[in-house]
């Protein structure tokens, strides 16, 4: 008992000094306040373990030319890891693997997963707050990378398929599904970027633009620029869509359009109504008033070679074997920047002349310059009302000046959009020979994604994060990160590409 005591009378004594120095101190505030809770706060202040994020992305897709869009994963990756430690994520506590094929990455996940989980059993003291960030590799091919790295693709596969190459992609697809199951029911989580992945539903899901949004987009720009809902069908636009697909790979095996169609599909859901109340034309004769979304081989042609690009228009415009009058067209969607480059080209071959920006009044070339370069805010204002449909070139008029006259009108450089924001082409932007691309919001991308990891491994609470909004995806509501692709014409180009670092003023041609 005595012991006890003079054990209770030690503690009591050491409260009482303890007191006393919380009372000094709090003494002290009065003179000095923002000192005191300086050291309060380092004093009472625990780092939050962030943990581990691991990024798996395919390799970057090679292209047939030089002509590369912005959406490449070389490019999103270190922004990611930044926006990681900008949210205090351990530069040691970042993984980056990258692969060249599905079955190298499911190999690469399967690996780490397994790694992990016996490295953490060995350890009962170990952290185990790690988040896998993975961007599936998808079997793309040529005209679909024209689009970019990023654009989503569904990745599905036949189990049953006695293709020895079918089976060899299921068996890499399972394994890669099996291993990210694996990594959740061991506590870890799961990010899927872009691709889809049949079968499997991870913890958040990032989509990037998919192949019909991508038609969607151009087809919404176009009908915008050409005001086709004050468009009379006694005076319609002229309007082609030039969609780049392969027929078949290096081998010569047909391959998969899917990503082709949905661009049509994305297309069609916007301009078919135009062309069924006779408010759009196809000079080609591609598309009528009775087209479906089903007929988008009718448009589809082989881009794997620029000359095909240029001769295709040629024919589409019947100047293919003569150029000496011109075919009026209003507007060509050339599904992607690659195509719209070769397009551009060939219409300045043909003699088109002009640029985007004079259909409308309001905005000239040296006034986008000027909008760039900061000299001056661009201004823009409705296109202008379509004039009267013009005389037919057919001699009924009598006299050579009005059909000179008409041609001069028909060679009037029409609306052209792209997609992928191809660095070669913002020049094109910049001289109104384009009118608009589109890119990803990748920084933004990247922050919401690197936010997402940090939630997950802390506190697991998404609600807070106003980017994330629930969608349905393998029968269950999974929080999904949302951002609009970033449609990009000359009046916003400053601030949307150049601004935030995408491209330099020399690269925009400036």
């Amino acid at each position: 008992m005595t012991l006890h005591r003079t054990t209770v009378t030690k503690r009591l004594f050491a409260l009482l000094a303890s007191t006393s120095l919380i009372m000094a101190m709090g003494a002290c505030s009065s003179d000095n306040e923002t000192q005191s809770h300086e050291a309060e706060s380092t004093g009472t202040t625990t780092t939050v373990d962030a943990g581990n994020v691991v990024i798996f992305t395919p390799s970057d897709g090679i292209t047939i030319s030089q002509q590369t869009p912005l959406s490449k994963w070389e490019k999103l990756v270190p922004e990611i890891v930044s926006s990681l430690k900008d949210n205090d994520v351990k530069g040691s506590n970042i993984t980056v693997k990258t692969a060249s094929s599905l079955d190298k990455q499911s190999q690469s996940v399967q690996d780490y997963v397994v790694n992990h989980v016996n490295s953490t059993s060995d350890d009962a003291g170990s952290s185990d707050k790690t988040t896998l960030v993975v961007a599936p590799v998808a079997d793309t091919t040529e005209s679909d990378r024209q689009y970019g790295d990023y654009a989503s693709h569904d990745i599905t596969w036949d189990g049953n398929s006695s293709d020895e190459d079918a089976q060899d992609y299921a068996q890499s697809a399972e394994r890669l599904v099996s291993a990210l199951q694996l990594a959740q029911n061991e506590g870890m989580k799961v990010v899927l970027v872009s691709n889809t992945l049949q079968g499997f539903t991870p913890d958040v899901y990032a989509p990037m633009t998919t192949a019909e949004q991508v038609g969607q987009l151009q087809a919404k720009q176009l009908v915008s620029k050409l005001e086709l809902d004050k468009t009379s069908s006694d005076n319609p636009k002229h309007i082609e869509v030039l969609l780049p697909y392969d027929a078949a790979d290096e081998s010569g095996n047909t391959v998969d359009a899917t990503f082709a169609q949905d661009v049509f599909k994305g297309i069609w859901s916007v301009l078919g109504p135009y062309f069924k109340d006779g408010k759009a034309v196809s000079p080609s004769g591609t598309l009528t008033s009775s087209s479906t979304e089903s007929d988008w081989v009718s448009v589809a042609f082989d881009a794997a070679k620029s000359e095909r690009v240029k001769s295709t228009l040629a024919k589409r415009l019947g100047m293919d074997k003569d150029t000496s009058r011109h075919t009026r067209i209003d507007g060509i969607i050339s599904c992607n920047d690659y195509v719209a480059g070769y397009v551009s080209e060939e219409l300045n071959d043909l003699g088109y002349t002009g640029s985007a920006a004079d259909i409308n009044p309001s905005i000239t070339i040296s006034g986008i310059v000027d909008n760039i370069t900061g000299k001056k805010d661009l201004k823009k204002q409705s296109v202008p009302d379509p004039a009267q449909a013009p005389e037919s070139d057919d001699g009924d008029s009598g006299t050579e000046d009005t059909s000179d006259s008409l041609d001069e009108q028909n060679s009037q450089w029409p609306i052209i959009t792209g997609y992928g924001a191809y660095v070669s082409s913002i020049p094109n932007i910049v001289n109104g020979k384009q009118w608009m691309t589109a890119l990803e919001n990748r920084k933004t991308l990247a922050s919401d994604i690197a936010q997402t990891c940090v939630q997950l491994n802390t506190s697991g609470k998404l609600a807070k994060l106003t980017f994330i909004s629930s969608v349905a995806m393998e029968d269950e509501k999974v929080p999904t990160i949302q951002e609009e692709a970033l449609a990009v014409s000359a009046s916003n180009l400053k601030k949307t590409l150049i601004e935030p670092g995408y491209i330099s003023l020399a690269e925009a041609g400036l």
